[in-house]
């Protein structure tokens, strides 16, 4: 603690009591984060793994541009958001809009693209206009999550993995086209085949596909074990009830838009998702935005969510140090 207070020219402290994830401010008023940044770039990438993630406050962030120099400052090279699953748009080179759902929606906290072979191992995000009320982007600690859930639980993600099932197309879900970018089903196919998804072109122009991945991960750093899976997230129980019924009642659950299963493609009972979902909700962190924050987490130490919010709300998201533990 002495340590992280000692950098004379910034304050650092945690962002609530308890949590590991610190709030980085400017002693001085008129502070350039950039140069702060650059200066103390082996600092932050050595405390990053302890803490997990920085919140940089009342820095003066004056452009989406300036916003993208902070992060390239540690990251120099961001990524192309791949494989995607939620709808999002790009605002300048590889800054990408948060999440477009509807605002009364909130998202599941969840490690980014833990669902896919390869995943960014930092994620950035920036708030550009925080919300009226609401639109808190809560984050909580894998490692946390991993320790917190039950060793029978957890053996059994360990030795079944999980098994991600989309339907995408056809006015569902996202068209496949935006999923994998590009127009070309043949290289759809290639990227599936390299990937290790399976692929099935249905009629209507629709794709499913199916991939099994670890519900388990270790980082490749610390050499801590992490809770890493999106199964409670892409199960179909995340719905609201009364969607979920329509959608089943309607389609029916093998073109449902998303869902999760054990890796032999069994189900996963919706207690064991209850029970993981309650977890995550015991370790969330949530702090308001304030217009300008930059907050950097890694992306494996760190899952992130959305609250429903009114009024409105820009945040935008930054990926980096793509990271693939299969050797796909």
């Amino acid at each position: 603690m002495n340590e992280l207070q000692s950098l004379s020219s910034a304050k650092i402290e945690p962002i609530y009591s308890g949590h590991r994830q610190f709030m980085i401010r400017p002693v001085h008023e008129g502070e350039d984060l950039l140069n702060w940044v650059k200066e103390h770039q082996e600092w932050i990438q050595q405390h990053l793994t302890t803490t997990g993630g920085f919140l940089f406050r009342d820095f003066q962030v004056p452009s989406l541009a300036y916003f993208e120099s902070v992060s390239q400052a540690i990251t120099p090279q961001l990524e192309e958001y791949k494989e995607r699953s939620t709808p999002r748009s790009e605002v300048q080179g590889r800054i990408y809009t948060s999440t477009e759902y509807p605002e009364d929606q909130f998202i599941p906290l969840h490690n980014e693209n833990s669902y896919t072979h390869a995943w960014p191992r930092k994620i950035w995000f920036h708030c550009v206009q925080n919300s009226l009320t609401g639109g808190e982007t809560p984050i909580a600690d894998s490692r946390e999550i991993y320790n917190r859930i039950s060793p029978a639980i957890r053996q059994k993600f360990e030795e079944k993995k999980v098994m991600y099932v989309r339907n995408v197309g056809g006015n569902i879900d996202l068209p496949w086209q935006t999923v994998f970018q590009t127009d070309d089903r043949d290289e759809v196919d290639a990227y599936c085949l390299r990937s290790g998804i399976e692929a099935e072109w249905l009629d209507n122009d629709r794709l499913r596909t199916r991939s099994i991945r670890s519900a388990i991960a270790k980082h490749p750093v610390t050499g801590e074990m992490l809770w890493f899976n999106q199964a409670h997230l892409f199960h179909v129980s995340s719905l609201q009830p009364e969607i979920r019924d329509y959608m089943v009642s309607a389609i029916g659950e093998a073109y449902l838009p998303r869902n999760a299963y054990y890796g032999d493609g069994s189900p996963i009972e919706e207690s064991v998702l209850d029970e993981i979902r309650g977890i995550y909700d015991e370790v969330s962190l949530v702090f308001p935005w304030q217009q300008g924050d930059i907050l950097m987490l890694d992306n494996m130490l760190n899952a992130h969510g959305r609250n429903p919010y009114t009024g409105k709300r820009k945040v935008v998201v930054a990926m980096a140090e793509p990271w693939n533990q299969y050797g796909i």
